[in-house]
């Protein structure tokens, strides 16, 4: 038996589907009830067992959905209209650094991530760290790094393996800067309850807000990723927290978001303020009562002074 004929009947469970492809369980089982795909089998047990082909086209979905696609339109379709799909979203001016210094350091990482020298590639992202500062990194360096490298990815030049060690090196290095910011005084303030909800694994954008708060003195408790809402709420109450900040990269639907977010307002103490970031559009074009969007983490700082100015 060739080996292609092997990897045909290989299969994956839906954890390692979620592993693989970034979405989630809830998602792909919500799509085989509307969409009829996936089409998982069953394995001996009765689990769902997916096949490597429709794991492959659930990655060209994952990636038509970061390039703003929705997904009651491609999931339906078939892989070769997916492809189609794909070249052309991508047939487009890769976006590169306006600052032509900081332009030509992101290109020195890439090839790095891309030659496979994570050493140098851990090496080269700290001494950036160390010539721009830590929060000129988070904003000159690794947010427009993480646009690159999720448009190499879009673009099939960089392969899901090389994004997750991008992201655990980047990640290594922020809690390393985190660690070295010395207390607040007086404790700290705002305190700042840092998380995501359920269905949202990604937490380097949470990471770098984080640290952002850090550096201006905030008192950060980072609780990781995925929290249930109620746990969120009791957090917020045991950590007195001030402010609670969520990421989101879009991977969730825009309704449970919304949801989400219109419940936990309604269970935090009004005085707490709700503050939200992130890649999901959603996040900006259906806004919630009570709900702070941060647009861009240069705003970080600012809405941090309005809510000291607001209590003298």
């Amino acid at each position: 038996m060739n080996d292609r004929s092997s990897a045909d009947k290989l299969t994956l469970s839906i954890a390692a589907v979620e592993r693989d492809t970034g979405l989630s369980k809830d998602t792909l089982r919500v799509w085989e009830r509307r969409y009829g795909f996936p089409s998982p089998a069953r394995d001996s047990q009765g689990e769902r067992a997916y096949p490597l082909e429709q794991v492959e086209k659930l990655r060209l979905i994952k990636r038509l959905l970061d390039a703003g696609h929705r997904p009651g339109r491609i999931v339906p379709m078939p892989a070769s209209e997916l492809n189609e799909l794909t070249a052309s979203t991508v047939d487009q001016p890769q976006r590169s650094a306006g600052n032509p210094v900081v332009a030509a350091d992101l290109e020195r990482a890439l090839d790095l991530l891309r030659s496979h020298d994570p050493a140098g590639l851990r090496r080269e992202l700290g001494r950036m760290l160390v010539r721009h500062g830590i929060s000129r990194f988070v904003i000159d360096v690794v947010a427009p790094l993480n646009t690159a490298v999720g448009d190499a990815w879009l673009r099939g030049q960089v392969e899901v393996y090389e994004e997750h060690l991008y992201t655990e090196t980047v990640q290594s290095l922020l809690r390393q800067a985190i660690a070295s910011v010395p207390e607040p005084l007086g404790g700290g303030a705002p305190a700042v309850l840092l998380t995501t909800f359920p269905g949202e694994p990604h937490g380097l954008g949470l990471l770098m807000c984080e640290t952002l708060m850090a550096m201006d003195g905030c008192r950060c408790v980072a609780l990781g990723t995925q929290t249930p809402l109620w746990d969120v709420v009791l957090a917020a109450r045991s950590y007195r927290a001030d402010i609670v900040a969520l990421s989101f990269s879009g991977c969730m639907s825009p309704n449970q978001v919304v949801d989400g977010l219109s419940e936990l307002r309604e269970k935090l103490p009004a005085a707490t303020e709700l503050w939200v970031g992130g890649s999901a559009p959603v996040l900006f074009r259906r806004r919630v009562d009570g709900v702070l969007p941060i647009e861009a983490l240069e705003h970080i700082g600012i809405e941090l002074r309005r809510w000291r100015d607001a209590r003298g």
